[in-house]
C-alpha cells in the first residue's frame, strides 16, 4: 500500500470509504464500515472492513492485517467510518480491542446510532486515554449506511423501489411482456442493488405472472438477500421458482389457510400474518416487522398494484428508476395510482442522482427531506 502524500489529507477517508463500499454486499445487517491504521509518518499499517454477519468488524480486521504484516500499532491512529462498538453482540466490543492494541488516536466519521452504542464507544476510548475526533467523512458514511440508520432511528427499513420502464413510463406491454425493456448493463446494475439489500420484496401477482427467481445472478454475490412476498391469500405456488435459490423466504399474508400454510412451510417459507383492511396485508406493520428482523434496506421489485399500494401509503423512501430510450405506447404503468383532481396532489420527488448505465438512464429520486432522521 503506497503512503499518502503529505498534503493528501483525504487519503485515509477515501480508502476507508472504498473499504466500506466493498463490505456492502457482505455484511448486512451490520453497517458497512471501513478502517485504516496509520502510523505517525503517514504509513498505512493495516486495513479492514466489516465481515459477514457474526464475523469480525472493520477495526479488528485492520488490527489483524497490521499484525499479519508485522507492524507495531502502538501509538498509531485508527481512521474508521463509524464509532467502534462498545457492547457484546455477535462479537466482542471493538473499542476494547482498540484500547488493548495501544492505539493512541481514533478519528471516526459518525457516532453509531445503535442505542446499544450511541457514544459509549467514544466514552470508553476517552476514558482509556485514547484521543477521539468525530466528523470527517460523515456524509459519505451515513449515505452508505442509510438503511442501518433508518432501522436504528426510525425502526423501519429504508424502502427502495426499483422500476425498469420505457421513456413514456411503461413497465410492460398490455399483455405483461417486459423482457427486456432496459439493456444488459442496466439489468446487471439492478442486480448490484439487489445484492446490497437485506431483502428483496415482491408481490404474489408478480410471482404468478412471471414466476421469477428474484435472486442475485449477474454480479458477485457473497450472500443472497432474503426474499419477501406480499401474498394476502397464500396463493404462492409451492413449485414457484423463487424457492430455488438458497435463501430465506418470508411470506406476509392476511387470510389463513392451514393447508396452504403447511405446504409453503414445507418448502421452507416462514409465514407471518398481518391482516389489514379488506383482507390485505398491513404494509406499514410489515415494515415494522421487517425492521425487527434486522432488515436495513428493502429492495422492492413488484408490479404496478403493490407499487401503487406502497406509494399511496407513503412507505417508499427512494425510487431507483431505469429509463430505456424507447416508447411503448399503451401498456402497464409503474404504479397503480389514483386519478388526481389537482396538480398539488402529486407526489413530488427530488433527484438524488442521474447517471447513464449502458444505453439507459438510472434515476434515483427521494421525497424531499426523506433522509432527515
Amino acid at each position: 500500500m503506497p503512503s499518502p502524500a503529505a498534503n493528501d489529507l483525504d487519503f485515509p477517508w477515501r480508502l476507508c470509504h472504498d473499504l466500506a463500499v466493498h463490505a456492502r454486499r457482505i455484511c448486512p445487517p451490520n453497517p458497512a464500515v471501513g478502517a485504516v491504521l496509520v502510523d505517525g509518518q503517514g504509513e498505512i499499517l493495516g486495513t479492514g472492513h466489516t465481515q459477514r454477519r457474526g464475523g469480525p468488524h472493520a477495526e479488528v480486521m485492520a488490527l489483524r492485517d497490521a499484525a499479519a504484516k508485522g507492524h507495531d500499532v502502538r501509538g498509531a491512529t485508527l481512521y474508521v467510518t463509524l464509532e467502534p462498538c462498545a457492547h457484546h453482540g455477535r462479537t466482542p466490543p471493538c473499542c476494547d480491542a482498540v484500547i488493548a492494541a495501544g492505539i493512541s488516536r481514533v478519528v471516526a466519521s459518525l457516532e453509531d446510532p445503535n442505542p446499544l452504542v450511541a457514544g459509549q464507544g467514544f466514552e470508553r476510548l476517552r476514558a482509556a486515554g485514547v484521543a477521539v475526533e468525530v466528523g470527517p467523512g460523515a456524509a459519505a458514511s451515513r449515505a452508505l449506511n442509510i438503511g442501518f440508520f433508518s432501522r436504528m432511528v426510525r425502526r423501519l427499513p429504508w424502502v427502495r423501489m426499483k422500476v425498469a420502464a420505457s421513456l413514456d413510463g411503461k413497465t410492460a406491454l398490455p399483455d405483461g411482456t417486459s423482457q427486456w425493456i432496459t439493456g444488459e448493463a442496466a439489468r446487471a446494475d439492478g442486480h448490484a442493488w439487489r445484492a446490497q439489500a437485506c431483502a428483496v420484496l415482491t408481490g404474489v401477482g408478480t410471482v404468478l405472472e412471471d414466476d421469477p427467481r428474484l435472486d442475485v445472478r449477474l454480479v458477485e454475490r457473497p450472500r443472497q438477500p432474503q426474499l419477501v412476498v406480499v401474498d394476502s391469500r397464500l396463493d404462492t405456488p409451492v413449485d414457484a421458482r423463487l424457492f430455488e435459490p438458497d435463501r430465506p423466504v418470508l411470506i406476509y399474508a392476511a387470510v389463513r389457510d392451514e393447508a396452504r400454510q403447511r405446504a409453503l412451510e414445507t418448502r421452507g417459507a416462514t409465514l407471518v400474518f398481518l391482516p389489514g383492511p379488506g383482507d390485505k396485508v398491513d404494509l406499514a406493520a410489515m415494515l415494522r416487522d421487517l425492521a425487527q428482523r434486522e432488515v436495513n434496506e428493502l429492495h422492492v421489485e413488484a408490479g404496478h398494484k403493490l407499487n401503487g399500494s406502497l406509494i399511496r401509503a407513503g412507505l417508499v423512501d427512494e425510487f431507483l428508476i431505469y429509463l430505456a430510450p424507447r416508447l411503448l405506447g399503451p401498456g402497464l404503468d409503474m404504479a397503480n395510482l389514483p386519478v388526481l383532481q389537482a396538480l398539488d396532489g402529486s407526489l413530488d420527488l427530488a433527484f438524488h442522482s442521474v447517471d447513464r448505465v449502458g444505453d439507459d438512464l438510472r434515476l434515483i429520486l427521494r421525497p424531499p427531506g426523506r433522509d432527515r432522521f
